[in-house]
């Protein structure tokens, strides 16, 4: 086996949601989620990396073009979500609570077909600057 590289591309996006379970009642709802639940909504500047690891390729030298690898994020995640409320204007989260936590595995499902599965992936997703989630876990 060859040797494993790691390469990681940056995008971010501009996004409203607002955390509601619509099984609970409005107290309940404060109470957990606290002021993301408000009605009308809240914003982030979320900020993406896609980790690709795998062998480098022989004739290029690359795991992934990163411009491939940039193309595709926009594509499927960017042009989606950017500037959208997740709630009221995404199919994805129709009915998916849109956490930080349900976000990632969804970028991460957007992105896993088209990249071959000899490549590993992973992605981490900024909320904030000081919150963000990984998946999958390694």
């Amino acid at each position: 086996m060859g040797e494993r590289v790691s390469v990681f591309r940056k995008e971010h996006f501009n996004a409203a949601h607002r955390l509601y379970n619509q099984a609970w009642d409005d107290a309940k709802n404060e109470k957990v989620f606290g002021k993301c639940a408000l009605p009308n909504y809240h914003g982030h500047n979320y900020e993406i990396e896609v980790k690709i690891t795998g062998e480098p390729d022989q004739d290029t030298g690359y795991v992934m073009d990163l411009k491939f690898l940039s193309d595709l994020i926009r594509r499927e995640v960017v042009e989606k979500f950017d500037h959208k409320n997740l709630n009221l204007d995404t199919k994805e989260f129709k009915s998916l609570n849109p956490t930080a936590e349900n976000i990632v595995i969804v970028i991460y499902g957007l992105l896993r077909p088209h990249i071959d599965n000899k490549f590993d992936l992973q992605v981490r997703l900024y909320e904030t600057p000081r919150n963000f989630v990984e998946y999958p876990v390694s």
